[in-house]
C-alpha cells in the first residue's frame, strides 16, 4: 500500500497542449526573446558565408530575375508562350513580380534546410530551433532588398514614376513572409525526417513558379485559370506588384483572403514546430 506521506511525481511531455494555446504562445515569445542575439549571429554567419567565396557576390541576386525575365521574353517573341497584355514595360513587370516571388522561394528553401545544416550545432547547444528557421529567412529578405533596388533602377531607366502604393510595400511583404515562414517551419521538420524533402521542395518551387502568373498575366480561361484562382501566391505577388505599378489592388477579395490564409499557415506551422522540435531534431 502507498504511504500517506509518499509523494507521487507525474511526468508529462514537454510543450504539451494541456498548458493551453496561450501558454504555448507565451513560451514561443519567451524563447525568441532569449535567443534574439543568437538569431542575429546565425543570420550574419549565413549571409557572410553566402557571398564570401562567391565570384559575383551580391550580383547573383540580380542575375536570377534578369535570367527569368529574359527567358520568358524570348518565349514570348518566339510565339511559344504569350505573356499577355501588360501596361508597364515587360522587364519592369517581370522583375518586379520575380522580386516578390523570390522572397517566398528563397525563404522556404533556406528554411527547409536550416535544421539539417545545423546538425552538429543542435547536438552540442541547447537553444530554440526556431531561431534557425527565422534566421534563414533573413537571406530571402536581403535578396529581396537587392532585387528591389533593381526595380527602382528600371523605373528610372524607363522614366516611369511608381504608384503611391510603393510606400505600402513593407506591409505587402508581410503576408508573403508569414506564408514563407509557416511553410518553412513544416518543411524543416519534414526535411529532418526525410532528407529528400529539401531536394523535392526546390523542384516544386520552380515548377510552381511556372504555374503562378509571375512572369505572365493571369490566364483568361482554361485549367491554368482555375489553378490560379485558388493559388494564394498569385494574389500575394500580383497584389504587391499592382500596388507598386498602379497604387491599387486589382483583386482585393482574393488578396485579403490569401493574407488571412498566410496568417493561419504561419500560426499552424509555428505551433507544430514548437511542439515537436525537440523530438524531431533528435533524429538529425
Amino acid at each position: 500500500m502507498k504511504r500517506a506521506d509518499e509523494t507521487v511525481t507525474t511526468y508529462e511531455p514537454d510543450n504539451s497542449l494541456r498548458k493551453g494555446y496561450l501558454s504555448v504562445f507565451g513560451e514561443i515569445v519567451t524563447e525568441l526573446r532569449e535567443n534574439r542575439w543568437l538569431m542575429y549571429q546565425l543570420f550574419r554567419r549565413d549571409f557572410l558565408a553566402l557571398y564570401k567565396q562567391s565570384l559575383l557576390g551580391a550580383l547573383w541576386a540580380f542575375i536570377a530575375p534578369l535570367a527569368g525575365m529574359a527567358l520568358f521574353l524570348l518565349l514570348n517573341r518566339s510565339g511559344i508562350f504569350l505573356v499577355g497584355e501588360i501596361e508597364a514595360p515587360y522587364p519592369l513587370y517581370a522583375v518586379l513580380g520575380l522580386s516578390f516571388w523570390q522572397l517566398f522561394a528563397t525563404g522556404i528553401v533556406a528554411g527547409s534546410n536550416s535544421l539539417v545544416k545545423a546538425g552538429s550545432m543542435i547536438l552540442q547547444i541547447n537553444f530554440s530551433r526556431k531561431s534557425l528557421v527565422l534566421a534563414s529567412s533573413g537571406q530571402a529578405a536581403v535578396s529581396f532588398l537587392i532585387q528591389f533596388a533593381l526595380v527602382l533602377a528600371l523605373f528610372a531607366l524607363y522614366g516611369i514614376a511608381p504608384g503611391i502604393g510603393i510606400l505600402a510595400v513593407p506591409l505587402a511583404v508581410i503576408p508573403i513572409m508569414l506564408l514563407t515562414l509557416g511553410m518553412g517551419f513544416i518543411s524543416a521538420l519534414l526535411n529532418a525526417l526525410v532528407r529528400d524533402t529539401g531536394t523535392v521542395l526546390s523542384m516544386l518551387v520552380t515548377f510552381l513558379m511556372f504555374l503562378t502568373p509571375v512572369l505572365y498575366t493571369k490566364p483568361k480561361d482554361g485549367l491554368l485559370l482555375r489553378i490560379t484562382e485558388y493559388n494564394p501566391l498569385y494574389y500575394l505577388v500580383s497584389g504587391a506588384r499592382d500596388l507598386v505599378l498602379t497604387g491599387a489592388l486589382a483583386e482585393q477579395e482574393g488578396y485579403f483572403l490569401s493574407a488571412l490564409f498566410s496568417v493561419g499557415v504561419f500560426l499552424a506551422g509555428l505551433v507544430v514546430f514548437h511542439l515537436t522540435e525537440t523530438r524531431i531534431t533528435e533524429r538529425i
